[in-house]
């Protein structure tokens, strides 16, 4: 088990990270969201050994572990970190990096190698330079090398920045199934919520280097704390409950996302079309209250001006 404690840090005096504290069971997999600043990657690099902190503590099946005031080389052996900038030898071949991290004496050293390389989807590069690849496939085989020493804990930051769409949820499924396989602990650092709500057993949302959420992918979607959490998972629209309540005085607002405001024939909340936006099996219509934007989702698009009715989902439950 990888523990947490009491962390805070700051390069300078202002705290980058305040007070945050979780646990992760070997073999689980914890996402970390949150806007850029907010400390993602300094916890990383705290976790793994690069950044010394005076505040709070790590343990890994609890022994403490010691920063980098304490190790010749920063790091933990039985943990990797695969920073963003993937840290790769351009002028050997994608072979020779990943080999460089698997013994010489290891009988299956190329069959090891050919299989992590089946993983991250990048079998037919075997012998090509790393100069010569793209961003994305750079990015691939910075995966399979932290892979390749088979870590009991694994630090990914933004894994597929640089990774493109199409083939970014087949290397996602391939990755994760891997890990499992394995039992290999991973905290990831990301901004795309696929990462966290398809493959997470837990996610944390930081915002201004404390934790504003913590709890299950379901947990965090379906009720989330503020529009700043809500906001990671999809649209979010915040209504004040005297825009959408007849003779309402009431200073509350509601949160929801636009699958749960739908699109009436007769109701009390009424609303002016502003523009809709084609997302392939349903349109995304931005309306607006009376001061407020909201947006919701509709089969068809919606004429500009339009006067329409809302409703509700019957999940929503007014305060």
């Amino acid at each position: 088990m990888l523990k947490v404690e009491k962390i805070s840090f700051g390069y300078t005096s202002k705290e980058v990270l305040k007070n945050i504290s979780f646990t992760i069971e070997k073999g689980s997999y914890i996402a970390i969201v949150g806007e850029s600043g907010c400390g993602k990657s300094t916890l990383l690099e705290i976790i793994y050994g690069l950044l010394h902190i005076d505040q709070g503590a790590v343990f890994w099946n609890k022994q403490k572990l010691l920063g980098p005031k304490f190790h010749l080389i920063p790091g933990e052996d039985f943990m990797k970190y695969l920073p963003q900038d993937f840290d790769l030898m351009p002028y050997i071949s994608v072979e020779e990096n990943i080999g460089k991290h698997i013994s010489s004496l290891d009988p299956k050293k190329l069959q090891r190698i050919k299989q992590l390389l089946k993983v991250v989807d990048m079998s037919s590069f075997l012998k090509t330079k790393v100069k010569n690849l793209s961003g994305g496939q750079k990015q691939r085989v910075a995966i399979a090398k932290v892979l390749a020493k088979e870590p009991e804990v694994l630090l990914l930051d933004e894994p597929f920045s640089h990774i493109d769409n199409f083939r970014k949820n087949k290397l996602r499924r391939s990755l994760f199934k891997h890990l499992r396989s394995k039992n290999i602990t991973c905290i990831v650092a990301t901004h795309d919520t696929t990462d966290a709500l398809s493959f997470a057993d837990e996610i944390i949302v930081l915002k201004n280097g404390r934790i504003k959420a913590k709890g299950t992918p379901e947990a965090i979607y379906n009720n989330p704390k503020s529009d700043y959490v809500g906001s990671f998972f999809n649209e979010i629209n915040k209504i004040p409950v005297h825009e959408i309540v007849l003779n309402s005085t009431s200073k509350k607002t509601i949160l929801c996302y636009p699958n749960e405001l739908k699109f009436s024939q007769k109701s009390a909340i009424q609303a002016t079309v502003i523009s809709s936006y084609y997302k392939g099996n349903h349109y995304l219509i931005e309306a607006k209250l009376i001061n407020t934007i909201v947006f919701f989702e509709h089969t068809t698009s919606i004429k500009e001006d339009s006067k329409i009715c809302l409703e509700l989902s019957k999940n929503i439950t007014l305060p």
